[in-house]
């Protein structure tokens, strides 16, 4: 077994309905451990860390800290039912008030006075979003598994339009010191609404939400964005073994960009890319990062590790085996009208648009078609998710 002191974290990163992959991951990895003989309550996740919707998903699983066959079944109970109506309002009013303004604004801002005094703020307005919440999550029971011990900290981050720091709010029983790094810190806070609503914040997409942070207020925004270190909060908090779970293929491009090479980019596929850039990029640099490191590590004797405050940090990453942007493609169509008249617009309903539709698609035809690749590519790693949780097991088996 492991040393009592190892704790295990997971990285849940960004990138609104793509999130529903996450779930069919952790929906394979408790059936593994339950295969494994792990008791269904046991979670195996002692640091619980989440950007964007993946912060949502970790805060609902960490407030079931004390099992998690429960967390994650109810994960895949709501996921599994999605309607865009649950996170923004998709109806023809709500977007003429939203999007339709924000749009027009956006191409005639100049001509558009009346609007001087009172702009939209975002395409979207997620209202609808807070309900969900607060129905979703159970904060004075997040409150009793850290207290009991079910859970070590739990993290989430958001990006601050105000300071431009990107900030981690953390909770935990323990005193944990926070830490500083250029434009990025900590801070010990009690994880509400509000953090969520800030971490899920995609720009342009959906409005700033308003926090108190060292006693001034101060508007944010979408945690991935400047997230240069998101497997960092875990480490400061911790965890030295790390299951992160992607929203992406890392490092690829999409065949659907490859095959319209050529054509000039429509203003959807523009912010596509864009998005791709911000969910995708920073977890992809600091798992390359983080292996460089544990390659270092590795070559020195034990009098050179005892001078360096680094330490080697075990890995797994399960991300998509098939591009999201063609599944989303395949999608679309389930978009609420209203949305869909507005997202065609911008190119957005074409394939090669499909990568701003995939954030959006909040409908339960494609994130079902998420969960299940989720736990497809779990199931294919079976052997390296072994490993990584019972090591000493596996090598008794395979003995």
């Amino acid at each position: 077994m492991e040393p009592i002191n190892t704790k295990t974290g997971l990285i849940l990163t960004g990138g609104g309905a793509r999130a529903a992959y996450q779930v069919g991951v952790l929906n394979a990895l408790s059936l593994i451990l339950l295969e494994a003989g792990w008791p269904a309550h046991r979670n195996p996740f002692q640091i619980i860390c989440g950007t964007s919707a993946g912060a949502i998903n970790a805060t609902a699983l960490a407030c079931r800290a004390d099992d998690f066959g429960e967390g994650v079944r109810e994960l895949v109970s709501v996921w599994s039912h999605f309607k865009a109506e649950q996170v923004y309002r998709a109806d023809s009013i709500g977007v003429l008030r939203s999007g339709a303004r924000w749009l027009s604004l956006f191409s005639f801002g100049w001509m558009l006075r009346k609007w001087k005094a009172n702009p939209p703020n975002s395409l979207l307005d997620n209202t609808p979003l807070v309900t969900m919440l607060h129905r979703l999550l159970d904060l004075p029971r997040l409150d009793d598994a850290l207290s009991n011990g079910s859970l070590h900290a739990l993290a989430v981050t958001a990006s601050s339009y105000t300071s431009g720091q990107h900030l981690t709010f953390y909770q935990s029983m323990q005193e944990i010191e926070p830490w500083h790094r250029t434009q990025r810190a900590a801070i010990r806070d009690q994880i509400g609404v509000e953090h969520l609503l800030a971490s899920s914040a995609i720009p342009f997409i959906f409005p700033a939400i308003p926090i108190f942070y060292q006693g001034r207020r101060e508007y944010f925004g979408d945690g991935s964005m400047r997230q240069i270190a998101p497997i960092s909060p875990a480490i400061h908090l911790g965890a030295s073994k790390i299951l992160v779970v992607g929203a992406g293929r890392m490092g690829e491009k999409s065949a659907a960009a490859i095959n319209q090479f050529g054509h000039y980019p429509s203003l959807a596929q523009v912010a596509g890319h864009a998005l791709s850039s911000i969910f995708l990029d920073g977890l992809a640099a600091d798992i390359e990062r983080t292996n460089r490191v544990n390659q270092t590590l590795a070559m020195l004797n034990d009098e050179q590790l005892a001078k360096t405050p680094l330490r080697p940090i075990e890995t797994l990453v399960i991300s998509p085996s098939e591009g999201i942007d063609e599944i989303a493609s395949r999608h679309v169509g389930s978009l609420p009208r209203p949305i869909r008249v507005m997202l065609g617009g911008i190119g957005a309903t074409e394939v090669r648009g499909s990568a701003l539709a995939s954030y959006l698609l909040f409908e339960e035809s494609f994130t079902r078609e998420l969960i299940a690749l989720g736990a497809a590519d779990t199931y294919a790693k079976r052997e390296e998710v072994l490993a990584f949780f019972e090591p000493e097991r596996l090598v008794a088996l395979q003995a």
